[in-house]
């Protein structure tokens, strides 16, 4: 009891601050973005791609050469397999959905049409990221939650779901540094999503969004198997598209995104594309593959990302730790977090039903974090415990502060449940 008059206290103090402090999204910061301010005039006037297209003029609905051999390097793929679109990622990925929802792909039944009276489905491995959800209920298309191991997603689950309903017609994967736990999917794991198709049939779509690939905090960082070579062997490469982008490698708002899959895959895209634009940025695409040149530069590049946002994460585990290791509440942790070795948030767990509460209380208190339930289809976190926690924007300072806000709201809405409950 004494303790939690401390903390009303405490939390009373963090109310009249009058703080404003925001960890809600995974955005680079400016000394980040600082680090691709090159691109701008890297052009000087040469708008020539390698193969002669005057990249200023409209056309090339696959990208321009450079930029196919430059992201199909990045996916660990051939350049035939490649389709290099705008700025965005989850547009590609929305694109295609939406294809083969509304559409079908080139030779096959669309997703609603055979669903008929019935409702596509889709796996989703949780915690997850939220905007892959939201794709989903934009075209109302029904989400299954996969319990995500440290392995990747329950495997067994996903298969036995996969058999028994033929209206299931994907699975989302951010396969390394998982948004927002940070685990990295097993070799074994990935063999297994590369067999789905076997079972599924040529209509299941594999979303592998590959885009923290390179985003590394640690020196010697985790090797993820790759799909694109096990799926060809085993003859599902169709079922697989897998994207990246350089949305947080460059210009967040101006990067470059890109998709592989099976040529056949990648030819039907792009002409249900060619409905929509007359071609992408190549331009942009230019100055990108000018300025990152080649996977030994692109990692040098990242190297400088992560001596910026590497002290960030390490000032909010040491926080956690110092707040919480070895603290516990009837035999059970107050809090449960994750170290990750690459990506853009820490997930933490509180004890049942508080997530929500905590980032009322921390809301309230000037810092705003992701809501509760985000990480989850719907919204809805069946035990309200999942908060993500996005360091990578503000400067250490100001994370520093926010984290003592947010150890103390944890701390504090834990104590005052469990003093109502006795």
């Amino acid at each position: 009891a004494k303790r939690l008059e401390h903390l009303e206290k405490e939390y009373q103090q963090l109310l009249n601050a009058g703080l404003s402090l925001d960890l809600t999204r995974g955005k680079p910061c400016s000394e980040q973005l600082a680090l691709s301010d090159d691109l701008d005039g890297i052009l000087d006037g040469n708008y020539l791609s390698g193969d002669g297209t005057d990249c200023r003029n409209y056309g090339g609905g696959l990208g321009i050469p450079e930029a196919r051999k430059f992201a199909a390097q990045y996916l660990g793929c051939a350049p035939n397999q490649v389709l290099v679109g705008g700025n965005s990622s989850l547009q590609l990925m929305y694109q295609c959905v939406l294809y083969n929802h509304l559409f079908g792909n080139e030779g096959a039944e669309a997703w609603q049409q055979e669903a008929g009276s019935g409702q596509v489905k889709f796996l989703c491995p949780t915690p997850g990221y939220d905007r892959h959800f939201s794709v989903c209920e934009a075209l109302d298309i029904d989400m299954i939650p996969v319990p995500l191991t440290d392995s990747g997603p329950d495997m067994d689950m996903v298969e036995d779901a996969v058999k028994s309903d033929p209206l299931i017609k994907g699975i989302w994967c951010v396969p390394k540094y998982s948004n927002p736990s940070g685990i990295v999917y097993d070799d074994a794991t990935v063999q297994r999503l590369a067999r789905l198709g076997l079972v599924a049939g040529k209509n299941f779509r594999i979303i592998w969004d590959n885009a923290y690939a390179v985003h590394h905090l640690v020196e010697h960082p985790p090797l993820l198997a790759n799909i694109l070579e096990i799926s060809a062997e085993q003859g599902t490469l169709g079922n697989v598209i897998a994207v990246g982008s350089t949305s947080k490698i460059t210009f967040a708002g101006a990067g470059m995104a890109f998709l592989a899959s099976s040529q056949e895959n990648i030819q039907a895209l792009a002409k249900h594309l060619s409905y929509a634009t007359i071609g992408p940025d190549k331009i942009n695409q230019l100055r990108h593959v000018r300025f990152l040149q080649n996977m030994e530069n692109l990692a040098a590049h990242m190297n400088k990302h992560r001596q910026i946002i590497g002290p960030k994460f390490t000032l909010v585990l040491d926080a956690l730790e110092q707040a919480f290791a070895g603290r516990t509440l009837n035999g059970e942790p107050i809090g449960r977090w994750t170290t990750p070795q690459g990506g853009y948030f820490v997930l933490f767990d509180t004890l049942p039903d508080l997530a929500d509460v905590v980032v009322t209380l921390a809301g309230e208190a000037g810092v705003k974090l992701t809501p509760a339930g985000a990480t989850w289809p719907y919204g809805k976190d069946p035990h309200n415990t999942n908060i993500r926690l996005a360091p990578t924007f503000p400067n250490l300072d100001d994370i520093k502060t926010a984290m003592d806000v947010f150890t103390t709201c944890v701390e504090l809405a834990t104590l005052r449940k469990a003093l109502n409950k006795g």
